[in-house]
């Protein structure tokens, strides 16, 4: 991100960083521990080259980290409020479906009231 940009902007630049699902599942896996690459694909089971592409731009934005043990590659978040903003995020989308699914039944109870 560069200085000058204002601040909603660069928000804005930071959820389209993480909007993409494979960055989202990635994120959600090393939030438990560290993991090598090979375990990140063995999970997420796309192409290594797209898993490359996904992995370059968190480590790009400084949202992931990563360290060479041998010939494995090892990658872990950057800090723990990633973690922290993926939980209030589940958090949210739970409140969301759980009012989305009451309503559903309301809709249901009615369309049966009716004759």
């Amino acid at each position: 991100m560069t200085a000058g940009v204002p601040l909603y902007q660069a928000k804005a630049e930071f959820f389209r960083v993480l909007g993409h699902p494979v960055r989202i599942r990635v994120l959600e896996l090393l939030q438990d521990r560290p993991r090598p690459v090979r375990d990140l694909l063995a999970e997420i089971g796309i192409e290594p080259s797209n898993l490359s592409q996904q992995l370059a731009v968190l480590r790009r934005y400084g949202i992931v980290t990563s360290h060479r043990e041998a010939s494995t590659v090892i990658y872990e978040l950057a800090g723990g409020d990633i973690a922290e903003l993926l939980r209030i995020a589940r958090r949210f989308l739970t409140e969301i479906l759980t009012g989305q699914s009451e309503l559903l039944a309301e809709l249901r109870e009615a369309e049966e009231a009716t004759p």
